[in-house]
C-alpha cells in the first residue's frame, strides 16, 4: 500500500500533555490515511524545511498555537496543515500565474 506522508509536529514548550498530543496526531494521521513521520529531535531546521525534506504532503499539529503565525505561513507554502483540536484544515498556498 502506498501512503502519503504526514509530518507530526508538537511544540514541547506549549504542550501540556505531549504523549496525549502524539497519540491524537497518530490517530488523525491514520484516520486521514497518511504514514506519519516525526522530526529529528536534534534538528535546528524550521518546520517548513523539515516537512519539505521529509517530502510530506501534510503537517499535523495538536492545535494551531504550536506554530507561530510566520511559521504557519511558511509551512503553508510547502504542505497542507491539519490540527487535532480544534479540528481545522489549512490548505497550502496556491500560486497562479497572472498575465496574458
Amino acid at each position: 500500500m502506498n501512503y502519503s506522508i504526514a509530518f507530526g509536529w508538537i511544540d514541547y514548550d506549549i504542550s501540556r500533555a505531549p504523549e496525549w498530543d502524539r497519540a491524537q496526531i497518530h490517530r488523525l494521521g491514520r484516520h486521514l490515511g497518511y504514514r506519519l513521520v516525526w522530526p529529528d529531535e536534534r534538528s535546528v531546521l524550521r518546520v517548513a524545511d523539515q516537512a519539505r525534506n521529509a517530502r510530506a504532503d501534510l503537517v499535523i499539529l495538536p492545535a494551531p498555537d504550536h506554530l507561530s503565525p510566520l511559521e504557519l505561513n511558511a509551512v503553508m507554502d510547502v504542505t497542507d496543515i491539519e490540527t487535532v483540536a480544534p479540528r481545522l484544515s489549512f490548505a497550502r498556498w496556491a500560486f497562479a500565474k497572472v498575465g496574458p
